[in-house]
Formats: C-alpha cells, sequence, structure tokens
C-alpha cells in the first residue's frame, strides 16, 4: 500500500550493535540493502566520518534511498560553548541543504547524571533550562539563516527530559526559529503525554520522531534504577510503533490538519526479532494506519 506521507527510518538498530556505535559504510550498506527489500524510500542523514554529503547522497542513491531529516545536538547546557553549536549547526545545516533537505531535529547533549538516572529529571535546574532555550533559539536562528529549519527534540538523558523542561525550552524560545520535534516515545518515557504536548504547541511541529515504549519495560527499568543504556538496550524499553504505550492514533489526531512534515521512524534496539524484522512490523503499522495511506491535502 502507498504511503501519502513524508516518512522515512533511522537505521539505529544496525548502527548501535553488540560493539556500542558503529556508522561507517560497510554498516550503513547492509542497512540500506535489508531496508531497501522491506519497502523504505528515505533514510535520516547521519554521515559517517569522513564522507562528504555527495558521497552519501551516492551511497543513498545506490540503494534507491532518498534523504530524509537528520538529528543535530550541541552543550546547550553550557553558555561558553553556544557559539560553537551555532557554528557546528551551520555546518549541519549546509550538509542538509546539499542534500535536498531543508528540515532536521535539534536536541541537546546528553547528561552524565541524567544517563545514571534516565527519565525522572535529575538535579533539575530551571536556569539551566533557560540556558539551554538561549542556546538552542541561537542555533536555529543560525540554521534558519542557512535554509534549514530545527524542531526541539526532547531526549531523555538530556537536560530537555521532562515535560516541563519541554515546555520551558518552548515557551521561551516562542517567536523564534525554533519549532518543535516531538519524538512520542522520549516523551511518554519521561512522563509526559505526547499528543497534549503536541496539541498545545500544534503550530511549531515541525517534524516527529515515532517511537513506541513498552510500559510493563520502562515500569522495571524504573524500579530497578537502571540507568539509560541497560533501560533502552539490556531492557528494551523502546518498541515497534503500534506495540507499545503511546497512543498513536491520538497523537496524529493532535497535528495540524494541514501537517505535512516528516514522520521517521525509530526503534533504536528492535524489541522483536532481527533489526530486519523489527523495521519489517514498523513499516507494516504506517500501511495499516489511515493516517499514511488516506488521501490528503498535503499528498496532492
Amino acid at each position: 500500500m502507498t504511503l501519502t506521507r513524508r516518512t522515512a527510518i533511522n537505521p539505529l538498530p544496525w548502527i548501535l550493535g553488540e560493539g556500542g556505535y558503529r556508522l561507517d559504510r560497510a554498516v550503513l550498506d547492509d542497512a540500506m540493502t535489508a531496508l531497501s527489500a522491506i519497502g523504505y524510500t528515505h533514510l535520516t542523514i547521519e554521515l559517517p566520518p569522513g564522507t562528504s554529503p555527495a558521497e552519501y547522497g551516492r551511497l543513498l542513491a545506490d540503494h534507491d534511498f532518498a534523504p530524509a531529516p537528520g538529528y543535530f545536538s550541541a552543550a546547550f547546557h553550557d553558555r561558553d560553548r553556544h557559539r560553537e553549536a551555532v557554528e557546528g549547526i551551520k555546518r549541519h545545516a549546509q550538509t542538509h541543504l546539499e542534500l535536498g533537505v531543508d528540515s532536521a531535529f535539534i536536541a541537546a547533549d546528553l547528561l552524565p547524571e541524567r544517563i545514571t538516572r534516565p527519565a525522572v529529571g535529575a538535579g533539575a535546574d530551571a536556569g539551566r533550562t533557560l540556558v539551554v532555550a538561549e542556546g538552542l533559539a541561537a542555533a536555529a536562528e543560525a540554521g534558519a539563516a542557512e535554509g534549514v529549519r530545527y524542531g526541539l527534540h526532547p531526549h531523555v538523558g538530556t537536560a530537555v527530559e521532562v515535560e516541563q523542561e519541554v515546555r520551558t525550552v518552548l515557551d521561551a524560545t516562542e517567536g523564534s526559529a525554533l519549532r518543535f520535534g516531538p519524538d512520542t516515545g522520549h516523551l511518554r518515557w519521561a512522563g509526559a503525554v505526547p499528543e497534549k504536548l503536541i496539541a498545545d504547541y500544534a503550530d511549531r511541529v515541525l517534524n516527529v520522531h515515532l517511537k513506541d515504549v513498552d510500559a510493563r519495560a520502562a515500569d522495571g527499568a524504573r524500579q530497578r534504577r537502571e540507568n539509560y543504556m541497560v533501560a533502552t538496550g539490556g531492557s528494551k524499553l523502546w518498541t515497534e510503533p503500534g506495540r507499545g504505550a503511546i497512543d498513536f492514533d491520538a497523537v496524529l489526531a493532535a497535528l495540524p490538519d494541514a501537517f505535512d512534515g516528516w514522520f521517521v521512524i525509530e526503534v533504536d534496539v528492535p524489541n522483536i526479532g532481527t533489526p530486519a524484522e523489527s523495521s519489517a512490523a514498523s513499516l507494516e503499522f504506517l500501511r495499516r494506519h489511515p493516517y499514511f495511506t488516506a488521501r490528503s491535502e498535503s499528498a496532492d
């Protein structure tokens, strides 16, 4: 069945292997070969070290893929590093433009304390949240000046983790170039109701990460006080869209009628089967859901 929305997948199940994070051409070759056979057509932009945008574009084309919005993060909690972040996002934006993509996700870097105690707002600091908001707005403005829009991606383990921090950043940056790029799974794990936040900031939603949460695994990980890596890798907290606690009907209904942004599938560590089996289940969810197959103004 043909999808009528802009959809893509992040090949993290191949990149996050038993040996840790590995991003190189061999890994991407394997991922793209499998994902193309399953039926995906767009992949998030994530260049292996030493790879030029032109080389990455050729790699995508060799597997019949086109690029989709990627992800930028920086140490926004440190005001002294905001200028560094601005320069970094300019390069990130230029890569996206060279590949023909004009939007992306933006997040704060992971923090050790929150990796150790994820999804509970450990060490919350209202002043730090405002510093993060300041840096995110400056970076988003710089990206917009290059021609790429950026949406805030709340992420467990970062300084923008729990609902209050998400709202503080979005409220503090109202009127700036910073948009909203919600990740349904990260919001839910940290205690938020994704559809409520999306509805409240609907006019700023740029793109969406479709991620689901195994509620039982999340509850167990919290009771055992597991760190981020154990909760997501060992306890397999993430699951394929439609198999977990997220009410995707409500999430999709909360989006504006004319929404035409990207939906990016993310299942960092498969909950079922192999990376290919997990990715196939995620695509099947899209193909079963009328939101992604019904004709709409945005698809005409």
